[in-house]
């Protein structure tokens, strides 16, 4: 008989669906109603794993904090270890998510998330994603004819590295194809490469000369188009997919373990996490290990210029481009201090440059579920459910809502924000790498991060650096950890790098390049080219032309 912990059953953010598996929340991806998927419980962290825990091997923390939210009647125990160790065994790192210490006065460490196969935190997450779905379709489909058979369509927008962390989780899968919508000429030339020189059958790489809101507009058409699913069915790679949250949550854990063992943390003393952030997928993880009993002071959200999470945390409201109270206009003017009247700004950050953070409704959801309604919890959940649905009508109606001073106090409870410019980002990657750190080149699992002891940052970890430089400076204790994520690697953003360190004696771009990006421009490419004017119907008609439907192969 089957068996569920209420954290191992999930319900949508906008309450139209309820008691739903970990195996149905992965394949669709996005709920009926146009929710997000949630577990209905955030589980504390075991009694039983004491402070062992600290011992334990990225995998073995994986599979223990996996099997809170998966039953073992979805994924047997011994199915999920295979899948983890499948999953982290393409990583270059052998502690997969290494911390490195930037800063020792300053209690200052960098959490580099970059070692998986496309050079990006999201391999953290897609690779584990691209075997889930493996095992869930070869299950469905066994004894199945090739009619019979399930086939399972990813369709994902990227604005740099889903794409490709993406197509490297589901490349050659069977029973699979992926889709992935790109703007044109608005990713970085590397991550370009490494998404359209992947050629196998089942990927499929579409350039939309438009945003990548609209083209994070065109996935959510799709999944709520009757049409293309009579034909297809869909799910999602973005990180709305609950299963790339759950994953992310793992190297919150294995970091505070590292800072506990080797950085001089008393255990139960609490750090702060400092995190880039653009679809709020990354630092909602950070939020679950919290809840989940993680010490954790403060989560800080780092934007770039397109801070419409900044503006929110600052003054309640969560808008596209106006402004709401003082709050939100002080700062420079070269920060984003006030909204951009076309929207999305483009940055050196380009993996950050979304104008409304999709996973944000996942936290608004418990912000609501905190703070309103009365009654059972189902009646709670009801009215949260309610709440959220409110507040997107209001934002798709008229660009923008506002919440009570509650709610806004409810989220500064856990978080903190920071707003940084290109000009700051830039003389953060410059300071950090002048400043010799030879203690962070002891072990090197990827080239190019370290060159005559200086660190190299990547512009989206350096906001993140930029933005704990001034969290220590206000933090409670001198004493305080500071944990920033790095994002990526410093050669896909080589614009950002080499206009900091052109001028950095002996600083050559080519000798921090990986190898294995090194070979990409050697190799043949395959992209189609998509104009937003065709709109849902000229996509549908993509897809059919080029995607398989169920019982058919590509």
């Amino acid at each position: 008989m089957a068996y569920y912990l209420p954290s191992q059953r999930y319900l949508s953010t906008r309450g139209g669906s309820y008691n739903l598996g970990f195996e149905d929340v992965v394949l669709k991806g996005l709920a009926s109603d146009g929710g997000l998927f949630i577990p209905e419980e955030i589980p504390p962290i075991p009694e039983f794993w004491g402070q062992q825990w600290l011992e334990w091997s990225f995998q073995e923390l994986a599979l223990q904090i996996f099997s809170l939210y998966i039953s073992p009647s979805e994924i047997p125990t011994e199915d999920l270890k295979r899948i983890v160790h499948n999953s982290y065994s393409t990583f270059r790192s052998p502690h997969i998510t290494p911390l490195v210490t930037l800063d020792q006065d300053k209690q200052l460490h960098l959490l580099e998330l970059f070692h998986g196969p496309t050079f990006a935190f999201k391999d953290v997450a897609l690779q584990f994603l691209g075997n889930l779905l493996e095992y869930f379709l070869v299950r469905r489909n066994e004894h199945k004819t090739d009619v019979e058979r399930e086939h399972l369509t990813v369709v994902g927008a990227t604005s740099g590295d889903t794409g490709s962390a993406a197509i490297y989780g589901l490349r050659g899968k069977r029973d699979l194809s992926i889709m992935i919508m790109f703007p044109k000429g608005k990713v970085s030339p590397l991550q370009e490469a490494q998404m359209t020189t992947i050629v196998e059958p089942n990927t499929h790489n579409v350039a939309v000369d438009g945003t990548f809101d609209d083209c994070q507009d065109f996935v959510k058409a799709l999944f709520g188009d009757a049409d293309i699913n009579s034909t297809h069915k869909l799910a999602a790679v973005n990180s709305i997919n609950w299963a790339r949250i759950l994953a992310q949550i793992t190297y919150y854990f294995f970091a505070y373990a590292t800072l506990v063992k080797a950085k001089g943390l008393r255990y139960g003393d609490k750090a702060r996490f400092v995190v880039p952030t653009g679809n709020f997928g990354d630092v909602l993880a950070g939020f679950f290990a919290k809840r989940m009993g993680l010490p954790i002071e403060k989560l800080i959200i780092s934007t770039n210029e397109n801070d419409i999470l900044h503006r929110f945390w600052q003054s309640g409201y969560y808008e596209k481009k106006p402004v709401h109270g003082q709050q939100a206009n002080g700062g420079f003017a070269e920060d984003g201090a006030k909204a951009h009247p076309d929207g999305v700004r483009e940055t050196l950050s380009p993996a950050m440059d979304i104008l409304v953070s999709s996973n944000f409704e996942r936290l608004l959801w418990f912000l609501a579920f905190q703070v309103d309604g009365q009654g059972d919890v189902a009646a709670k959940r009801k009215a949260a459910g309610e709440r959220v649905k409110g507040w997107l009508e209001e934002l798709k109606s008229s660009g923008g809502f506002g919440v009570e001073p509650a709610i806004l106090d409810a989220a500064k409870a856990d978080f903190e924000s920071e707003r940084v410019s290109d000009k700051q980002t830039v003389a953060t990657i410059k300071t950090v790498y002048s400043t010799k750190c030879p203690a962070v080149d002891a072990v090197r699992s990827t080239k190019g991060t370290v060159s005559n002891e200086g660190y190299i940052l990547d512009p989206h970890s350096a906001i993140g650096v930029t933005a704990a430089q001034r969290s220590i400076a206000r933090a409670p204790s001198s004493r305080t950890q500071h944990v920033a994520l790095a994002t990526a690697h410093p050669a896909k953003f080589s614009n950002a790098v080499e206009m900091a360190l052109k001028d950095e004696p002996g600083f050559r771009f080519e000798n921090i390049l990986p190898e294995q990006l090194e070979r990409l421009h050697e190799l043949p490419r395959r992209v189609t080219e998509f104009k937003k004017g065709d709109g849902l119907p000229g996509l549908r008609k993509l897809i059919r032309e080029r995607v398989p439907a169920a019982g058919q192969h590509d």
